[in-house]
């Protein structure tokens, strides 16, 4: 049974909206951050944070910014969402959310533990859109936005719920700042990877909202396949030769009935730092060679945690609805790391004539590997 995309959106700090981060991302904006010296003594980090007001939320249990970054794509998304109440009402409508921080910031100044609770963002949509059925969330470190579509096609095919809100939230916090400062990873520059001179990674901020349905509309995105593995390796380095990587890639493209020639586009995890370039290299490399395009798109929104690959699935379903697209570029120094396989990264201002099929990847502490095919619904 196919699973499909049929509404989506998404904040970032490049913009309010699909629209207009789709354009600022294919310029390859890296302006969209802020460098401070104000969250960590005696260091200076740079951060990508949501600079639009975003609604306000009057329950207390809920006032928190990763459920304001949620409220912000609900309020992009109100006619998809009264059109779906409408199909299926408000008993068959299932929400699985991927996050990391929740309210962990407004914890330590409130001491509401309903903030704390990694389940806040799921119970706010429940209660926000009045929904009665099955609410979940998952937090798997950075794998976690895809991991949320497995569990979201996971409900569909089992029929508890006839639709899935699928949501991928994470707000700046120092919490996670001062845990990726301890293991020395943060850069006070722009994030560079692949380049021999990277330095670590940009934390950013932002939410995607998708609406999954078993039937396909005019605009609806295929979910092609999602591969899943685990490394069993180390708690916070990825495992350099890969081997679960590549397995859980070779997973998704035998799930899809595809062959690595059919995927136009790679969206790479690309953080930025040593370890993860040496594994995604050598995967990519062992599947694709050099031959499919590929981009890390982190330099432009920094890295949001567990809404990191939400976003970024949200930029490749941008990318298969767009007529002859600009392919996000891979923006960093251009001195590729020599010692790494070489992968096929995107120039600047490179249109594609059509993008049919995309993976985007998503790997997270613990070894947790991620990586789904998203491509044009099929004719039948």
């Amino acid at each position: 049974m196919g699973i499909f995309i049929t509404a989506y959106n998404t904040i970032c700090n490049l913009g309010y909206g699909m629209e207009e981060i789709y354009q600022n991302a294919c310029r390859g904006d890296i302006s969209k951050f802020t460098q401070t010296s104000d969250i960590i003594k005696n260091t200076k980090i740079r951060i990508g944070k949501v600079s639009h007001t975003l609604p306000e939320i009057t329950k207390p249990d809920y006032n928190t910014r990763c459920n304001r970054l949620v409220l912000a794509c609900f309020e992009l998304m109100k006619k998809d969402f009264a059109g779906l109440i409408s199909r299926y009402g408000k008993d068959n409508i299932a929400i699985v959310c991927a996050t990391t921080n929740t309210g962990v910031e407004e914890f330590e100044k409130s001491q509401n533990p309903k903030h704390f609770e990694i389940g806040n963002p799921s119970e706010f949509t429940k209660d926000y859109l009045g929904l009665n059925n099955f609410a979940t969330t998952v937090s798997t470190a950075c794998s976690s936005g895809i991991k949320a579509f497995s569990i979201a096609n996971q409900i569909l095919n089992s029929n508890i719920a006839e639709a899935t809100i699928v949501i991928g939230v994470d707000s700046i916090a120092k919490l996670p700042l001062f845990g990726f400062h301890s293991l020395e990873i943060l850069s006070p520059n722009p994030t560079n990877p692949f380049s021999k001179n990277r330095s670590g990674i940009n934390i950013g901020e932002g939410a995607a909202v998708f609406i999954l349905e078993k039937e396909k509309t005019r605009n609806s995105i295929e979910i092609c396949s999602i591969g899943e593995t685990t490394d069993v390796y180390h708690a916070t380095c990825p495992d350099p030769k890969a081997k679960e990587v590549i397995n859980a890639i070779n997973q998704a493209l035998t799930k899809a009935q595809i062959s690595p020639q059919d995927i136009d586009y790679i969206n790479l995890h690309g953080t930025g730092t040593i370890s993860n370039e040496i594994m995604e290299a050598n995967a990519i490399y062992s599947i694709f060679k050099d031959q499919t395009l590929c981009s890390s798109t982190k330099p432009l929104t920094g890295h949001c945690l567990g809404a990191a690959s939400s976003i970024e699935t949200a930029l490749c379903c941008k990318l298969i609805q767009t007529k002859n697209p600009i392919i996000y570029p891979h923006i960093y120094d251009g001195n590729y790391d020599k010692t790494l396989p070489k992968i096929k990264l995107v120039d600047k201002n490179y249109n594609a004539e059509k993008i049919s099929h995309c993976l985007c990847t998503a790997f997270g502490f613990g070894g947790t590997n991620a990586v789904i095919i998203l491509g044009e619904p099929k004719n039948e």
